[in-house]
């Protein structure tokens, strides 16, 4: 039997797909790096709300109205992943009263103080209907269609939720850092004197024979010779230089480069990358340099 869809038109429907939904991508990543509590784990949600969205499309007679649609994928696959992540903090159901009386809206000044760690101290319900909300700027009418709950469910989890972060913003805020292992930091300090010395073909022979590239947002690549021609695109580029340093505890490249807006502070990231060891080789990299929105929201 034929293949009614070709690799190649596969390829260019995902390829218009993608552009349709380009615009959405940060304010979706904006929710589930909430509901995850992590920017890369976050960025993992979306594409799988992404790739199931462009799935769903060959069974539906006609495209839904966008954003609720895919803030629905996004919501469910939120879920799917704290299921899967056995969070004990992250209920996945909110059993009490509806209440009339709401808490005031969080406040931009007092959203963008809030680590998303904290988020993780909500049930998912209280997280989503905060997010959705006070983050996205839905209306209530919006969350109840999306989370499909009762309108009194939904005054009670937002609530509730207000009141927790609120709560969290007034005890003590202590951060500390797991210190990177010693053979990683080893490795990632030779990357980054190679990548900021422009030596990318010292970069090339450390690669693993089926070294993987994810540039997100963009391309992937498996192999040696083909992850190999990532690095081109770095050596036509100027004014860019990474240093070691962490996201979100993670051990990672912080890049920094021309293209940073002039309203972000200086010290901070414009991108960041994630490389991962296998026996001393480089076995992935991912990229976030053409996914700014990602740094967002990112701890570094």
């Amino acid at each position: 039997m034929n293949d009614p869809k070709p690799p190649l038109a596969l390829a260019e429907a995902r390829t218009a797909f993608d552009e349709l939904v380009r615009a959405l991508r940060p304010e979706l990543h904006r929710y589930c790096a909430r509901m995850t509590g992590s920017v890369v784990d976050g960025e993992d949600v979306v594409q799988d709300t992404l790739a199931n969205a462009f799935f769903q499309l060959s069974t539906l007679g006609a495209l839904p109205e966008l954003r609720p649609w895919l803030f629905r994928i996004a919501h469910n696959k939120s879920i799917d992943y704290l299921r899967r992540a056995e969070r004990r903090h992250a209920e996945l159901s909110d059993t009490h009263e509806g209440t009339l009386v709401i808490a005031d809206a969080l406040e931009q000044a007092e959203i963008a103080e809030f680590a998303l760690s904290w988020y993780l101290k909500l049930t998912a319900l209280q997280r989503s209907c905060v997010i959705l909300m006070d983050v996205m700027g839905y209306s209530m009418a919006e969350l109840c269609e999306i989370l499909d709950l009762s309108l009194p469910a939904v005054k009670g989890a937002l609530h509730r939720g207000r009141v927790a972060l609120r709560q969290h913003s007034e005890q003590a805020r202590v951060v500390t850092r797991a210190p990177l292992d010693a053979n990683e930091e080893r490795l990632l300090s030779l990357y980054v004197v190679h990548f900021n010395g422009r030596n990318f073909d010292a970069l090339r022979e450390l690669l693993a024979s089926d070294a993987r590239l994810e540039l997100v947002g963009r391309v992937s690549a498996h192999g040696k010779q083909a992850v190999g021609n990532y690095y081109s695109n770095y050596e036509r580029l100027q004014g860019w230089h990474v240093t070691l340093g962490t996201v979100d505890g993670r051990a990672a490249l912080l890049g920094f480069d021309n293209d940073n807006p002039s309203s972000a502070p200086a010290d901070r990231p414009s991108f960041f990358i994630l490389i991962e060891w296998s026996e001393g080789r480089i076995q992935s990299i991912r990229d976030f340099r053409y996914a700014r929105y990602v740094t967002e929201l990112a701890q570094f």
